[in-house]
């Protein structure tokens, strides 16, 4: 398109955002106005796309980092005739598929976007799934805002990509100086940025957003870039265009008080129509799966970590399925994800100590059809909750293992604990949460997992378990297991994972004191099977259960799940970690911690004594 042509595309972009904004009664339409320009270029000269097609293979990928811009989103979909005006007006409306930020519901978009600093590093997953697996062309573009360039996950994203040699990633950066409540660090201050910037090894190139010809050549710069990627470092005003809000403090995130005098200020609506560029032909070189899924088996009676398990079950799956990748957070030799390494180390991906890019990474490669799973110590998760609970508001379907959980893992101490995990985790929507207690449950379950949908999280052991089941036995997520029960039973013990074992010896000596007890091993913490913990509690009427985790949010909680409706509940003691660990031995964590044997055979005595 000529630049006058685009010149006139940006202020239509513009009157859009403020007519969306209008008709929604909310929005940020001046962060959409500063930004208006950059992206009439992109989509006019740029942009490959074809909005018929958007799993074409070949698409570049458009992640508005920025999501509050959403109204400028959505006026670019409508300009390129995938939206039409009806429903463009709709904006923020209850059922319209335009959300206040943007989310997949929209086929073009690829990632949930609204919560800072996340943009730019799924944008590094999408580059990195283009560059090193799928093996096509494409072009990442992220429109980021100024003021969230003070978040560490940009920071850890420029790192990343500038590691990787990235030069098909394309930051523009939206310098309008003005944030929520008043300038940004920087402000206008553009060289700040871009040092800054270029220290991570990345090109930057510096204009005025508002200059249709030094944008046209600053993209036409970055596409014959080759080794780097590169960061568009644009100086723009907030409100550009309409006197009465343009570079005024006090005016983010609120519509425009006279819309139609600003419309007209603006030169009135327009309807012009965008020939977006179509994306070359292109093939994935997306592997086959190599063979079928071979699962390790160990024999029962061996001690075996669940984190063995899981390295090996992982390998085998990623043998099994080519769409399975795997990503380190630097703890590879720790979780065992190296084993996938060693067998398929074109699909093995280092981030680093950096775990906000890490769960960000999984999320832009799964977005491209990948199946990843991403391991790294269960406390460290906590680093990126934001990131796991936004790709669920994505839909994202990632495969989450947080190794090293709870005080079972001994002189390493509290801060390497992960006593929250479950908690964490069970509350993030249409989440699988699973805690295996053995090899061949752990095995089972890591294969498992990856024909689920959403967000899935296992919990793995550090130190040797017994392993209680046989290689054949079978652990739908969402069951249980009962491991020992009689129709006299008097009290069911309930565990997982390291507490499993420990209510299992209460159990047999709790036997030889004439106290039968039912043991229920709930290895998928949610869903929860509900009807095994109610045929238990009709029996025995009294329910211990026993986690290496904080009362709050888990095995305990779960468990109350069960008789939520309404049903009576049975008398029930709950043992979980209620005080800060210090270092000391395994052993002496869980007695400690008043969840070894010696606390379910005190506990049950009690409760039992009761009546």
């Amino acid at each position: 398109m000529r630049h006058e042509q685009l010149s006139e595309l940006g202020q239509q972009l513009r009157v859009d955002s403020v007519r969306a904004a209008a008709a929604a009664g909310s929005g940020h339409p001046t962060s959409s106005m500063s930004a208006a320009d950059l992206m009439a270029v992109l989509m006019g000269n740029h942009l490959r796309y074809d909005f018929e097609q958007p799993d074409h293979p070949g698409n570049d990928h458009l992640i508005f980092s920025k999501g509050h811009a959403s109204p400028l989103l959505y006026s670019v979909y409508k300009a390129a005739g995938a939206l039409r005006d009806e429903e463009f007006v709709t904006f923020r409306k209850r059922g319209s598929r335009l959300e206040g930020h943007p989310t997949p519901r929209l086929p073009w978009v690829d990632v949930a976007t609204g919560s800072l600093g996340q943009g730019l590093p799924y944008g590094v997953g999408t580059a990195l799934s283009g560059k090193r697996l799928d093996h096509v062309p494409y072009r990442v573009w992220v429109l980021c805002g100024d003021s969230e360039m003070a978040e560490g996950s940009m920071w850890e994203a420029f790192e990343h990509a500038g590691y990787e040699r990235l030069d098909n990633l394309v930051a523009i950066i939206d310098v309008n100086r003005l944030g929520q409540r008043g300038p940004t660090r920087h402000e206008w201050d553009l060289d700040a940025y871009a040092r800054r910037i270029r220290a991570f090894d990345w090109h930057t190139i510096e204009i005025d957003g508002h200059d249709i010809e030094a944008i046209d050549r600053a993209y036409a710069e970055a596409l014959s870039t080759v080794g780097r990627p590169t960061a568009i470092v644009a100086r723009t005003m907030k409100g550009r265009g309409v006197a009465s809000v343009e570079n005024r403090e006090g005016m983010h995130g609120k519509p425009l008080t006279h819309p139609d005098e600003a419309i007209a200020e603006l030169g009135g609506v327009r309807n012009l129509a965008v020939p977006v560029l179509g994306p070359p032909s292109v093939t994935p070189a997306r592997p086959a799966s190599e063979g079928p899924l071979a699962l390790p088996r160990y024999n029962t009676g061996d001690s075996v970590p669940t984190r063995d398990a899981f390295g090996e079950a992982v390998a085998a799956v990623g043998t099994a399925r080519g769409d399975v990748v795997a990503l380190d957070g630097e703890v590879g030799d720790s979780t065992r994800l190296e084993y996938f390494h060693k067998e398929h180390p074109e699909r093995y991906f280092e981030f680093f100590i950096a775990e906000q890019q890490l769960v960000a990474a999984a999320v832009g490669m799964q977005a491209r059809g990948w199946n990843p799973y991403v391991s790294t110590f269960a406390a460290f998760f906590t680093r990126a909750y934001d990131f796991i609970r936004m790709a669920s508001v994505s839909d994202a379907n990632l495969n989450l293992i947080g190794s090293h959980a709870g005080v079972a893992i001994g002189e390493d101490g509290p801060s390497q604990m992960g006593l929250e995990d479950l908690a964490a985790l069970r509350a993030v929507h249409g989440s699988t949460v699973l805690y295996p207690c053995d090899a061949n449950q752990a095995a089972q379950l890591t294969a498992a997992m990856a024909g689920e949908s959403g967000i899935r999280y296992l919990r793995t052991t550090r130190g040797g378990t017994p392993v209680i089941y046989p290689s054949s036995e079978t652990f739908p997520i969402g069951g249980s297991k009962v491991v020992r029960a009689t129709d006299g039973d008097r009290v069911t013990l309930i565990g997982a994972g390291v507490t499993l074992h420990e209510a299992v010896e209460a159990a047999d000596r709790l036997a030889e004191e004439g106290i039968p007890a039912r043991v229920i091993d709930l290895y998928s913490l949610k869903p929860v099977d509900a009807e095994t913990l109610r045929t238990a509690a009709e029996v025995t009427g009294r329910l211990i259960t026993v986690e290496d985790h904080h009362p709050e949010g888990g095995l305990g909680d779960a468990v109350l799940g069960a008789f939520a409706d309404g049903r009576p509940v049975p008398r029930m003691v709950r043992l979980a970690v209620r005080m800060m660990p210090a270092s000391s031995t395994p052993a002496e964590q869980l007695s400690d911690a008043g969840i070894d044997a010696d606390a379910i055979v005190a506990a049950a005595r009690e409760l039992v004594g009761k009546g």
